[in-house]
């Protein structure tokens, strides 16, 4: 669910952070987070990609199928200017504009015109220009520079938005998107950022996460009712969320674990917007909770939280957005199923939630409700 133009971002914040009464200016390694379903990712400003964590489908591409407590290299990898984590798999984006792609494949969501998983990054087909990726189920998409959206993997809902439900190995473009400036991928659907502010989606809309107000499922991209100002995009599982030029968060889709913010647990079809929650820099969607930066280097955190994702101290789910315990000074935030990841302004990343598959890259497997340090290499 990442885009360079929020790696940018993200980078920009950082700088004015460093700056803020007490710190110290320090040049960090780490340009961009990406948590996959329960693995992690970091870009480091080499152009290397290290990840952790569950990896029995070859998601962390270190030659392996073995699951890692500590950050491990991506093997044959380089130049990369963007990350992004699905579930079962990893994708990167070079600073050629070529996608390349590593672990399940069953779907064809390598995008190499197979279904054979990968231990190692494989070129996606066809593919050049490329300026965005985003990934969370068992699909991939990105944007090119010509502001067109191409997706490949799973279909069944209408998640590549081709106007099929049928799965593909290799890139699509998706209908009637033009001018997309920004992307995200949800565990079934997904979402586009216009030029002109709009948010369109497709996909699976069981729970209403496409946000036309219906619940019919979208093979072809609609527009999201409501929402003409947004500046950043994040999908969940099956909910959706959006920040606003004003600072304020809007959500939408399923609400069982309260992941919407608005203090229930009624899903919704349409935008709404997270109760009290205001002076937002960025945002990140897991399976069930999200977590969001704020311009005062805090992060806060709302939904599911029985693997402690919430970093509030407890498992115990919030329906309206609660302080991550500890942290402050923080420039980038990223979710995964059921963990999270932030980076501080001085270069350190932290992690909190489930750690069955070493996932928050602290050398255990024990869960842990309030940030832990990741052991960067």
């Amino acid at each position: 669910m990442h885009t360079r133009l929020n790696v940018i971002y993200g980078l920009v914040i950082s700088l004015i952070l460093c700056l803020l009464p007490g710190m110290v200016a320090s040049a960090s390694t780490i340009v961009q987070i990406s948590c996959g379903g329960f693995h992690s990712l970091v870009l480091k400003s080499d152009g290397t990609v290290w990840a952790w964590g569950l990896n029995i489908h070859g998601q962390l591409g270190d030659g392996t199928n073995t699951d890692r407590k500590t950050p491990v290299q991506v093997k044959e990898l380089g130049n990369v200017a963007a990350i992004a984590g699905g579930v079962w798999h990893s994708i990167a984006l070079k600073t050629d504009g070529t996608v390349w792609t590593w672990g399940g494949n069953w779907a064809g969501q390598l995008g190499d015109g197979t279904t054979k998983s990968r231990n190692t990054p494989v070129q996606v087909n066809d593919l050049r220009g490329i300026t965005a990726i985003a990934t969370m189920g068992q699909h991939s998409v990105v944007l090119k520079s010509d502001g067109t959206v191409w997706a490949w993997g799973r279909n069944a809902y209408g998640q590549l938005g081709d106007g099929t439900t049928t799965d593909r190995r290799t890139p699509v473009q998706a209908r009637v998107l033009t001018n997309i400036v920004s992307i995200a991928g949800g565990g079934y659907h997904g979402l586009a950022r216009k030029a002109d502010g709009t948010i369109w989606s497709w996909g699976l809309n069981t729970y209403g996460q496409v946000g036309d107000g219906s619940t019919t499922d979208r093979a072809i991209p609609v527009s999201v009712n409501g929402l003409d100002n947004g500046i950043s995009i994040n999908c969940g599982g099956d909910h959706s969320i959006a920040l606003k030029n004003n600072g304020t968060v809007m959500t939408w889709g399923f609400n069982q674990s309260s992941q919407l913010g608005d203090g229930s647990t009624v899903s919704r079809s349409t935008p709404y917007p997270v109760d009290g929650l205001k002076n937002v820099t960025a945002i990140a969607s897991g399976g069930d909770h999200n977590v969001v930066l704020k311009s005062d280097g805090t992060v806060w955190a709302w939904g599911s939280n029985n693997s402690g994702q919430l970093g509030d101290g407890t498992t115990t789910d919030r329906g309206l957005p609660t302080r991550v315990k500890n942290l402050e000074y923080m420039s980038f935030v990223s979710c995964g199923e059921q963990h999270s990841l932030t980076l501080k302004s001085d270069g350190t990343l932290w992690g909190w939630g489930l750690n069955k598959n070493g996932q928050l890259g602290d050398g255990s497997t024990s869960n842990r409700n309030i940030p832990t340090q990741v052991i960067c290499k």
